[in-house]
């Protein structure tokens, strides 16, 4: 019997690895899903590379959304699953993506299943998909399931979408304000501080405090770019942390303005994905999981795995997600009221669709708040460097007048 190496997450999101015997790698895929440990990587030892992980950051989430949607048609209209999958890679644009579909197809055909063979690529198909996938194989309601994950990522594309949009004026204006600034401290500055130095005037305090400002730009620019490099690479390195990516989520969910967007969006994050799995008969248990290691944010996630650990103890879910502090009032109560009827999924969606419209509302009062404000600074940045270069030559004229 051959022996395979295996690596992947436990149900409480802790990596794990080892060696088992095992007939063959479905067999023991099997054997770990049973065990609650979701392989990342299983391959034969001795005998077999390490699968690649196609699609690293190049698969949209829009051609993945597409391809669900298709999948979802193909299967409805009973082709065999390992015809669609070969249609739905030849057409594919996207050659990661083909690749992919291509190994899953491979896969299929040596008697995987379609789950299995997706968790081969979890770069491109994350948990969520593929124990929806699962659920949908072992219920016989793969095509339903299908719809239901292209609906969900849609509505993931256009949330993202619309927290984009919000960001990209201010970004803009603020990248074109550092640029001008830059520029005229660079290029424009030292023309008018070479002016002044062969009038000999006297200069007031403001234009001093520009040329100085200027001469430490000409000389030490450098240190702008180094600063700039050094907090990127510091905050990757902080969200590589778990201490580190937990503060920093919890530092960006108390900023006053930006904190209560996220927060939404969190929410609405947590809701969509948690209906949708129970909608797909996945577990309770197993839903919080996938939930909480999916959702982005340190903060929901310790708070999620809290709410599972009381659940497993036999509490209800209300009190415990009323307990964390995380999620609003409005939202422990619909949840609560879910629970009794038995219509949680639902409620669940219900609150999803509310707080969706709650971030595009947010995000357009957001933007209407810094607009006002971002155009206030670059005129107060850029006239301040102007007029404090034009004053002594107003205080030559005066002079002169006199």
């Amino acid at each position: 019997m051959p022996v395979f190496t295996f690596s992947g997450k436990d149900a409480n999101g802790q990596k794990v690895s080892g060696q088992r015997m095992a007939p063959n790698k479905a067999s023991l895929e099997q054997t770990l899903r049973r065990e609650r440990i979701t392989p990342s990587s299983v391959r034969e030892k001795g005998k077999e590379f390490a699968l690649p992980t196609f699609g690293s950051g190049k698969v949209k989430v829009k051609d993945i959304a597409v391809f669900f949607r298709q999948f979802s048609v193909m299967i409805d209209a009973g082709l065999p699953l390992v015809q669609c999958l070969e249609i739905l890679a030849a057409n594919q644009e996207n050659q990661t993506f083909q690749k992919t579909l291509t190994g899953v197809r491979t896969t299929v055909e040596g008697g995987s299943t379609l789950a299995n063979a997706m968790r081969q690529y979890p770069n491109v198909f994350d948990d969520l998909t593929t124990n929806m996938i699962e659920a949908g194989e072992t219920g016989g309601i793969l095509d339903i399931i299908l719809q239901r994950l292209a609906t969900y990522v849609e509505k993931a594309v256009r949330l993202r979408a619309a927290v984009k949009s919000a960001l990209i004026y201010p970004v803009a204006v603020v990248s074109i304000a550092v640029l001008i600034v830059g520029a005229l401290l660079k290029w424009v500055v030292p023309i008018f501080a070479n002016l002044f130095a062969g009038l000999g005037v006297d200069l007031p305090l403001p234009t001093r405090m520009v040329m100085g400002l200027s001469a430490f730009v000409q000389s030490f620019w450098w240190i702008f770019l180094v600063g700039a490099v050094g907090i990127v690479f510091g905050l990757k390195q902080i969200r590589k942390s778990p201490t580190g990516r937990y503060y920093f989520d919890k530092t960006l969910l108390n900023i006053p303005v930006v904190g209560t967007l996220l927060r939404k969006i969190a929410v609405g994050r947590f809701t969509r994905t948690l209906g949708t799995l129970i909608t797909s008969g996945v577990p309770i248990l197993e839903g919080l999981s996938i939930t909480a290691r999916t959702s982005g944010n340190a903060v929901l996630e310790e708070a999620l795995m809290k709410v599972r650990k009381a659940i497993e103890e036999g509490r209800t879910i209300v009190d415990p997600l009323r307990e964390c502090g995380v999620f609003p009032n409005m939202v422990t109560q619909m949840i609560g009221v879910g629970e009794a009827t038995g219509a949680m999924d639902s409620m669940l969606q219900k609150i999803a669709d509310f707080y969706e419209e709650e971030v595009d509302a947010a995000t357009k009062d957001m933007l209407a708040m810094l607009e006002p404000a971002i155009i206030g600074m670059l005129g107060i940045t850029i006239g301040g460097i102007v007029i404090s270069l034009y004053m002594p030559l107003f205080a030559m004229i005066a002079k002169l007048s006199g």
